[in-house]
């Protein structure tokens, strides 16, 4: 199996290569990446905890999903492909807005990206695809930032950083 590339890109989003995913992140190099925040019609967010397998932040609490775009693909295309394959359903999304970021890990891995937020609505329970996620639960923005305040070591890193940064502009 062939390892999946990140896209490479300047400050201003411009793609300037593709590096292995694993290599990217080891050294730290500033990429394409992409967050999804879907909500239903009562305002709640829908998080999903990470699955025990995962090569970072295993069984911690993050926003509905997130990855890496492939090169030639959109971010909204990016996005409801990883929400398909993470949580099993498609609704329609948008992007919001974009920023950087850069969270080290313990286990000597960097995220150095250029997040693309993107934010849609579903109302049904997803059908989550158990090799990426552990579990998941509805809540609202309100008692999310409550508990990230009382429980800072359940979530990941760059949803702490995206949620901070973005919970103005999530709010509905």
């Amino acid at each position: 199996m062939i390892e999946e590339q990140v896209i490479l890109v300047n400050e201003n989003d411009e793609q300037i290569g593709l590096m292995p995913k694993m290599e990217a992140h080891e050294k730290a190099v500033l990429h394409r990446a992409f967050s999804v925040f879907i909500f239903n019609t009562k305002g709640e967010l829908l998080l999903q905890q990470r699955a025990a397998e995962k090569y970072h932040s295993p069984n911690l609490w993050t926003n509905t999903c997130c990855s890496h775009q492939r090169n030639g693909e959109t971010n909204i295309e990016a996005g409801k492909r990883r929400l398909q394959e993470e949580m099993g359903f498609s609704c329609d999304i948008k992007e919001i807005f974009s920023f950087i970021y850069q969270a080290p890990f313990d286990n000597g891995l960097t995220e150095h990206e250029l997040d693309h937020v993107m934010v849609g609505y579903f109302n049904e329970n997803p059908k989550i695809n158990k090799d990426e996620v552990e579990a998941y639960h509805w809540m609202t923005l309100d008692n999310v930032k409550k508990d990230i305040e009382l429980h800072p070591e359940k979530y990941t890193e760059w949803f702490k950083i995206i949620f901070k940064k973005s919970f103005n502009k999530l709010k509905i």
